[in-house]
């Protein structure tokens, strides 16, 4: 134990003593928290309507001011109005319209008389994301004008779904938090773990542990627990500045700080153990480094961290299911989003204890203590 207890002295002294090296490899999960977390999935505000009211009776009227009562409330888009048409098409494919709406003539008399009364939406549908939110919005808009003023007092004789929602809005910031998390430890591992290790066999330091009276085991156990250490650094980091960020307060009850941490010391465990395994016979410095990119799109991308796994086809489900990255963001956000407690991440922790200890046997044995 006190030789093992060495080689984790030796290198957590050499983190300290340049612990920008680490530094730079928080700084890139956490810029990614904070660009993306802004740059995707916030809710459309401000959007420009185009408004042509060719009608100008009292139900137009009413159209109008749901568009000011929606620019007034949920500031999904604001209106425009115009009088041509054609214009509004033509600032619609220009861009200086997001959509334009279209009260045809006759509009009122066509509500009045239920003879089909029709508004027209014109989209700029090569960006899905805007046309598809102004399409939702303007549905909502289009089915409260339906609506009656007063209910018939009978059964309803159409189905209606209310959907409850068990937690508050979730930003895309918090959404992609659990993810930026297992990211950081990740580049923590892979650089001060895997790059490390194979520069210090080809600096030659590999061979000071050689001849001294320390086992294979006790090597293999000390490297993998001081980058585990300092894989656990980085993830405390992340952690508290990414919630901090993203405005989760929820990180510093009792509970919910104990079951981070023995994510963050389980993940870091295993993200150590399969980058030892993995490093345990390269000799070129080169590889590790070759491999960075591999294995950050073949881990990070199919875990769930950026999009639902549901969605995957058969074959990249299946890689999911045996990743890492899987259990330790789904964990995360069981904690961090929606504070689901131990039931909720007890097979988490088990998947990568055990994950962690499967690579740790594995490698032993193909470790050589020989140069």
């Amino acid at each position: 134990m006190r030789r093992m207890s060495a080689i984790i002295e030796r290198e957590l002294r050499k983190f300290f003593r340049s612990p920008a090296l680490m530094l730079a490899a928080m700084v890139f999960p956490l810029v990614q928290l904070i660009i993306l977390g802004n740059a995707f999935g916030g809710k459309i505000r401000d959007a420009r309507m185009g408004v042509v009211d060719q009608d100008h009776g009292p139900q137009a009227l009413r159209v109008r001011e749901a568009f000011d009562s929606v620019h007034a409330n949920v500031r999904t888009f604001k209106s425009v109005p115009y009088t041509s048409e054609v214009q509004a098409r033509e600032d619609v494919r220009t861009g200086k319209l997001d959509a334009a709406v279209i009260i045809p003539p006759q509009f009122s008399r066509r509500v009045y008389a239920n003879d089909n009364p029709q508004l027209g939406l014109v989209v700029d549908n090569s960006d899905q994301f805007m046309s598809s939110s102004l399409e939702t919005k303007m549905t909502e808009l289009v089915q409260a004008l339906n609506a009656p003023d007063v209910q018939a007092n009978r059964l309803p004789d159409k189905i209606a779904l209310e959907t409850v929602e068990l937690y508050p809005y979730i930003e895309y910031m918090k959404y992609l938090l659990p993810g930026s998390v297992t990211l950081a430890m990740f580049v923590s591992v892979m650089i001060g773990g895997g790059m490390l290790y194979i520069d210090d066999k080809a600096r030659g330091v590999h061979e000071g542990y050689l001849v001294t009276p320390i086992t294979k085991a006790e090597l293999v156990f000390g490297l993998n627990l001081a980058g585990a250490i300092k894989a656990c650094m980085a993830g405390i980091v992340i952690v508290v500045l990414g919630a901090l960020l993203a405005g989760l307060g929820t990180i510093f009850a009792p509970t919910t700080g104990l079951q981070l941490l023995l994510l963050i010391i389980t993940t870091s465990l295993a993200f150590n153990a399969m980058m030892f395994l993995l490093m345990v016979r390269v000799e070129d410095p080169l590889v590790p480094r070759a491999m960075f990119g591999i294995l950050n799109t073949l881990l990070f991308f199919p875990s769930g961290s950026i999009y639902p796994i549901n969605a995957f086809p058969r074959w990249l489900a299946a890689i999911a299911r045996v990743d890492p990255f899987t259990y330790a963001v789904h964990g995360f956000k069981a904690v961090l989003l929606k504070d689901a407690g131990w039931v909720a991440i007890w097979p988490d922790l088990l998947y990568l204890g055990t994950f962690a200890l499967i690579m740790l046997l594995i490698a032993t044995p193909l470790f050589k203590r020989t140069l």
